[in-house]
């Protein structure tokens, strides 16, 4: 599992899922919320999957400059961080345009059909 992770479990779950998709989360939202484009979100997570292997380093001992687990890891909080965007705008455009949207799902809106009569 180490070799697939680029660290171990422990490590992958605990500090890449829990803490930095945490902060995925957050800048997930923080980006939607500020209207930002999505190259803005690959940007951030990049800078994460930085961070997390150098926590991943200093606190756990594992290699730092493992490029398969830089790869993995970035690749996991991106995911998070993408989806918690994408969940952010489509709330935002059903609420700040319900004259326009409505909601289809936890990721997507799609026009308000006007009602016939």
């Amino acid at each position: 599992m180490d070799a697939v992770l680029g660290s171990s479990l422990s490590v992958f779950v605990f500090l890449t899922i829990l803490v930095f998709g945490g902060f995925g989360v957050l800048t997930g939202q923080t980006l939607a919320e500020g209207w930002k484009p999505i190259s803005a979100v690959w940007a951030y997570s990049l800078l994460l999957g930085v961070g997390d292997r150098f926590l991943a380093w200093g606190l756990a001992g594992e290699t730092l400059l493992a490029p398969w687990g830089f790869i993995v890891h970035t690749a996991a909080i991106a995911a998070i961080t993408a989806t918690t965007y994408r969940m952010a705008i489509a709330r935002k455009m059903v609420n700040q345009y319900p004259w326009i949207y409505e909601a289809a799902g936890p990721l997507h809106w799609r026009e308000r059909v006007p009602p016939r009569g």
